[in-house]
Order: C-alpha cells, then sequence, then structure tokens
C-alpha cells in the first residue's frame, strides 16, 4: 500500500498521430461545434421570438436545443483546445465535472423525447381533449420532471464513478472523459457498483424507448386514417421531424452503449465517439429547420425582420 500511486489527473489519448493531425481534428471539431452552436442557437431565438411558436411542442423543441447546447458544450471547447495546443492533461475535478455535466444533458434530453411523444401523441390521437391535457402546468412539470431525473441520474452516475481513487492508470483513451473508458481503469468494487446502476438504467432506458415507439405508432396510425391530404401532410410534418431525433438519439446512445471499450485509441474509437457526442447536437437544427414548415416560416420572418433593421435606421 505504500507504493501505490493514486493518480489526481488523466491524460487523453487521440489517433493524432503528428502536429498536423492534431490541428486538422481541432478544425473539425471547431467547424462542428460552430455549426452546432448556430444551429441550436438561431433554434431557441426563433421560438422565443415568435409568438406564433409560443406553445407546448415548441417549448419542448427548444428545451431540447438548449441541451444539444450544453452537451456539445461540454466536450467541444475543451477537445478544440486540447488539439490546438497538443495538451493532453485534465485533472480529476475537470473529468469528474465533464462526464456529470454530459451524462445530466443526456439524460434531462430522454425525459423530454418522452414528453414529447405524448404530447404529439395527445395531439392527433385525442386533438379534442389537447387543450385540458397539454397545460401550461403540466408543461412546467414536465419540464421539471425531466431537469431533476437528469440530475439525479448523473449524480449516481458521477458518484459511483468517482468514491474511490483510481490506481490502475491515468490513461483514457479518447478525446474527453467518457464514463465507459473511465470505468475501465477504476477499481473493481467502483466497476461493481457501477455495473448495479446501468443495469437499473438500461431498464428504465428501455421503458423510456418502449413508451416512445408506442406513442409514434399510435400517432401515425392516426395519422394513415386522416382523410384530408393538408391535415395529414401538417401532422406529418410536425410528427417526422421529432421521430427523426428520437431514431438518431437512440442509435447514438446504444453505439455509446454497446461498442466495446478500446484499449488503445483508434480512428473507430474516435469516429464512435464523435457521433454520439457532436453529431446529434449538429443535425438536430438541420431537421428541424428542413422538415419543420412552421419554423421554416418563423425563420424567415425573422430574417426579413433582421434584414429591414439596417434599411429602417438609414432612412431615419
Amino acid at each position: 500500500m505504500g507504493n501505490l500511486t493514486v493518480f489526481t489527473e488523466f491524460l487523453l489519448m487521440d489517433v493524432a498521430g503528428s502536429r498536423e493531425l492534431q490541428v486538422l481534428q481541432g478544425v473539425l471539431f471547431l467547424l462542428i461545434y460552430l455549426g452546432a452552436l448556430t444551429g441550436n442557437l438561431v433554434t431557441v431565438t426563433v421560438i422565443i421570438t415568435d409568438a406564433r411558436l409560443h406553445s407546448p411542442m415548441y417549448f419542448f423543441i427548444s428545451n431540447v436545443a438548449l441541451l444539444d447546447l450544453g452537451s456539445i458544450s461540454v466536450v467541444g471547447p475543451r477537445a478544440i483546445v486540447n488539439s490546438m495546443t497538443g495538451s493532453k492533461t485534465i485533472s480529476l475535478t475537470e473529468c469528474a465535472e465533464q462526464i456529470f455535466l454530459f451524462t445530466m444533458f443526456a439524460a434531462t434530453e430522454v425525459g423530454f423525447l418522452v414528453v414529447m411523444s405524448y404530447d404529439r401523441y395527445v395531439a392527433i390521437c385525442r386533438p379534442l381533449h389537447y387543450g385540458l391535457t397539454i397545460t401550461p402546468t403540466l408543461c412546467a412539470q414536465a419540464a421539471a420532471g425531466s431537469w431533476a431525473s437528469g440530475l439525479v441520474y448523473s449524480a449516481m452516475h458521477t458518484g459511483a464513478l468517482f468514491w474511490l481513487p483510481f490506481t490502475k492508470t491515468n490513461v483514457i483513451q479518447q478525446y474527453f472523459c467518457d464514463i465507459p473508458q473511465v470505468l475501465r481503469i477504476s477499481s473493481p468494487d467502483v466497476q461493481l457498483s457501477e455495473f448495479v446502476i446501468i443495469v437499473i438504467c438500461v431498464c428504465l432506458d428501455l421503458s423510456c424507448n418502449a413508451f416512445i415507439f408506442i406513442s409514434y405508432i399510435n400517432i401515425f396510425l392516426t395519422v394513415l386514417k386522416i382523410r384530408s391530404v393538408e391535415a395529414r401532410n401538417k401532422a406529418i410534418s410536425t410528427c417526422t421531424p421529432q421521430f427523426t431525433i428520437i431514431l438518431l438519439f437512440i442509435i447514438s446512445g446504444s453505439v455509446a452503449t454497446l461498442v466495446p471499450t478500446t484499449k488503445k485509441p483508434s480512428l473507430k474509437n474516435l469516429l464512435t465517439a464523435m457521433f454520439y457526442t457532436m453529431v446529434p447536437p449538429f443535425v438536430n437544427p438541420i431537421i428541424y429547420c428542413l422538415r419543420n414548415r412552421e419554423i421554416n416560416t418563423a425563420l424567415g420572418r425573422m430574417f426579413s425582420r433582421c434584414s429591414q433593421i439596417p434599411v429602417m435606421g438609414f432612412l431615419e
């Protein structure tokens, strides 16, 4: 025990073997981060500033955009700085904060996706009850419950991972503090407690996914029965983007959970991590802008107002 080394910082590894590749990797991360930052900020701004989008569905969408913005901001800036400067170290506290925040944002988004599927189910399958069921109070309670569940979920994982010191190694074969990688270098007691938590969480996640898919199956069955082509297209335009984002989130989450943990950095490892950390926040605003007609129209109105501001100032 006297020769036991307790690590207080970690080394983040990546696939870039040369300085040029590190810079190229940093530029790639920067472009993805700026795209996600712009897309999600525009989505939130449009929903907040356009009174026609002040409805429960867009309230939930704006929360998801904020969560995407938060999750990529936890990982992206640090990865960009490390790639540009060649730094690989991260302190134990910073690693714990990174895991806590990223897990919280991801878990909270699961809660919002469940709520959004129920919102669309009531709106399409029981439209006469929508105003009585989806009330502002219910929206506030659902949002608070999603954030609270994400906080508890994240606190459980972070507490289980960091309650004992790290003595095996301090090398993390990833460009950020990833739960599987940190779990790989933790003590057997930590691995056992985290395994129990993961089993419980997987059961909860499967229940949430089942609820989402049952809701959307009922939604699409109801949509097929709608005789009006215009009403059917409107229903599809509001449901398809959400369903696409749910599929992307579930697929990326499955990749993060099921892909084996590697013991050395590889391009496959890097691309897999990018797929579930950076791709969803980058792609989600694009899906909404391309598939949702109301957001498209609101974007047009916002750009029209912005283009008129310099002209009006000049004329005055």
